[in-house]
């Protein structure tokens, strides 16, 4: 069961109508990185889980996503202005002004709809551990490219504090990822002689080696530690 409730995660709000920037911010709303991939991959990630303590985690976070979702769809909204205006969109799409009355488009902001091919569900819960932390990762990413790119100093508050979740985010993860060590994938991680085998194949030089393969354990960020530049 959901339910809704009308105020925002976070109020947003703009200096003033930007319709290019508003097709920009549209990729964090139906792109491959944005809020409703976030949304529906944790969700259906959730539904076999067995761990509550997990599932629970999983359907949190969807559950923000989807808040971030609609801070995310109101900002393109007030970006957009009133007036239907495409000759306004320098750069992007311009669907929202020619068939959908300004409606924020459920695409990335090339215009390209929303696909369920961005959900990656396995079934492991490593893999998909593992997969949701990229994710929040790229998000991020996307976020910090569109932050560079707008003076508005309300539209840059909004994304500070997407950004900020998506690093919240990733830190639940990684600590869910810490408690699954040693089950379903991460079993017998580096037992089979073909797993500690490394192919130099790009001479000069043997960097990296896997004589003793550990499988991946992650510590919970230090927000007070000084991170490299």
């Amino acid at each position: 069961m959901f339910m809704h409730n009308k105020e925002l995660l976070q109020p947003v709000k703009v200096e003033r109508p930007n319709p290019t920037y508003a097709a920009m911010l549209t990729e964090q709303l139906g792109g491959p990185q944005g809020e409703m991939k976030a949304a529906m991959q944790y969700m259906a990630q959730s539904f076999r889980i067995k761990d509550p303590a997990i599932k629970d985690l999983f359907m949190d976070i969807a559950a923000e996503e989807l808040s971030h979702m609609e801070m995310v769809a109101t900002t393109v909204n007030l970006l957009n202005g009133h007036d239907v205006d495409a000759p306004a969109v320098a750069a992007g799409h311009i669907e929202s002004h020619v068939l959908m009355g300004l409606n924020p488009a459920l695409s990335n902001a090339s215009g390209y709809l929303w696909t369920a091919a961005y959900v990656n569900v396995t079934g492991d819960l490593p893999a998909d551990l593992l997969s949701n932390i990229a994710s929040e990762q790229r998000a991020k990413v996307v976020y910090e490219y569109l932050h560079r790119q707008i003076e508005d100093k309300y539209v840059r508050q909004t994304i500070d504090f997407l950004l900020n979740r998506e690093e919240a985010h990733n830190t639940l993860f990684r600590q869910a990822f810490n408690r699954v060590q040693g089950t379903s994938s991460t079993q017998d991680w580096g037992v089979d002689e073909n797993a500690r085998l490394y192919f130099d194949l790009s001479t000069p030089g043997k960097y990296f080696d896997i004589k003793d393969p550990q499988p991946p354990v992650f510590r919970t960020p230090d927000p007070g530690a000084r991170q490299p530049q």
